[in-house]
């Protein structure tokens, strides 16, 4: 089986695949964190309470960090969509604090929070292990 390669060693177009789904993932998944953020924000009834759990905070300051880093999530997914270093090194960070978050806030949200592990974990797989042309 033959890569096509474009003019520098190591670079395949399945990289490029990678970062759009990273990119694609952060974008959706920013966008529901930002309305998450605005249903605890406008609502906290409408998630569960947990009484005595470690990590408690007030359910509107959940509220504001998912909101937040929803937004952030979704301006680097829009910056992922041009090759460059500072949107995958923010991706990769910005994805690994969503993922705190969303494991902190596990007792509030559960299944919605696994879910959103699952898909930051695979947006930092995706890129960390691609190797595009403005890495090589």
């Amino acid at each position: 089986m033959t890569t096509t390669q474009t003019g520098r060693e190591g670079y395949h177009p399945f990289a490029s695949g990678l970062v759009v789904f990273a990119s694609v993932m952060l974008i959706v998944f920013g966008i529901l964190d930002f309305f998450r953020g605005l249903m605890a924000i406008a609502r906290n009834e409408v998630f569960v309470s947990t009484p005595n759990y470690l990590f408690k905070f007030d359910l509107t300051a959940w509220g504001w960090l998912h909101l937040v880093f929803g937004l952030l999530a979704v301006a680097i997914g829009l910056g992922l969509m041009k090759p460059s270093r500072w949107a995958r090194v923010g991706g990769v960070v910005l994805a690994g604090i969503l993922v705190i978050i969303n494991f902190l806030s596990l007792p509030y949200y559960p299944l919605w929070s696994l879910v959103a592990i699952a898909m930051y974990t695979a947006v930092i797989w995706a890129l960390c292990v691609v190797r595009t042309p403005d890495t090589v």
